[in-house]
C-alpha cells in the first residue's frame, strides 16, 4: 500500500517545482495546480539538467525525474510522464512519445510517424495515460494515474494543446483536443484524472 492509498501524503509547502522543461506540459500543470496557492517553477527556469528517461514505464520515468529534481532544488517537485497508446500498434509510442517527435520535439513529424504505421490497419483506437509522480527531498515519493480513452484521426485538426492532441478524439465528443478550449480539457484529460487523485490524497 502507498502513502498515497493511506493519504498520509507529507504536506507540499508554498513552492514546488515542476521538473519539466516541457513548456506546454508545464503550462497545463500550473494552470491545475492555480487553486492551490502553489508557487511553482520548472526545471528549465532553475536550470536544473533533464535526467535521460531510461525507465520501461510511465511510473518509472515520472520518479526519476521527480526525485532528480527535488534532490537538485532541495524542494517538493512534481513531475509527469504521459503519452499516447495505440491499440494496433502494440501500445506504441507509449514511453517513448515524446522521442518519436524527435530531438527537435516535433510533435507534427511524431503524428504523421502514427499515421503511417497505422496504414492498413481498421483499429484506430487509442488512450493517453499520464503518470504524476511526487518527490520530497527526503526520499519519499507518491505515483497517481489517469487515463483517457479516445480514437486517433487523419488529418489532425485544431491549433489547441501540445503533442499529439490534434489527433485524438476523446470517446463521446466530436472535436479533437486540439480543437476544444483548453478549460475543457483540463476538466477531463488524463493528466487532470491523474490529479484529482493527487489532489485527493494531500492531507
Amino acid at each position: 500500500m502507498t502513502d498515497a492509498q493511506r493519504g498520509s501524503l507529507p504536506p507540499i509547502g508554498e513552492r514546488l517545482v515542476i521538473a519539466s522543461h516541457n513548456s506546454g506540459k508545464v503550462a497545463e500543470i500550473a494552470v491545475l495546480l492555480e487553486p492551490f496557492g502553489l508557487g511553482v517553477v520548472s526545471a528549465a527556469e532553475l536550470d536544473l539538467e533533464e535526467p535521460e528517461e531510461t525507465g520501461a514505464t510511465f511510473e518509472a520515468n515520472a520518479l526519476l525525474k521527480a526525485e532528480a529534481a527535488a534532490r537538485a532544488a532541495k524542494l517538493p517537485a512534481l513531475a509527469d510522464d504521459s503519452g499516447l497508446v495505440v491499440t494496433a500498434l502494440g501500445g506504441e509510442p507509449g514511453v517513448y512519445s515524446a522521442r518519436w517527435a524527435g530531438p527537435e520535439r516535433d510533435f507534427t513529424l511524431a503524428m504523421a510517424k502514427v499515421e503511417q504505421a497505422l496504414e492498413g490497419k481498421s483499429d484506430r483506437s487509442a488512450h493517453f495515460v499520464c503518470v504524476l509522480a511526487l518527490a520530497w527531498p527526503d526520499g519519499r515519493t507518491a505515483t497517481f494515474a489517469g487515463r483517457i480513452d479516445g480514437s486517433l484521426v487523419w488529418p489532425p485538426r485544431g491549433e489547441h494543446g501540445f503533442g499529439y492532441d490534434p489527433m485524438f478524439q476523446p470517446d463521446g465528443l466530436d472535436k479533437t483536443f486540439g480543437e476544444i478550449e483548453p478549460v475543457t480539457k483540463h476538466g477531463m484529460s488524463h493528466r487532470a484524472r491523474a490529479f484529482k487523485a493527487l489532489v485527493a490524497a494531500l492531507p
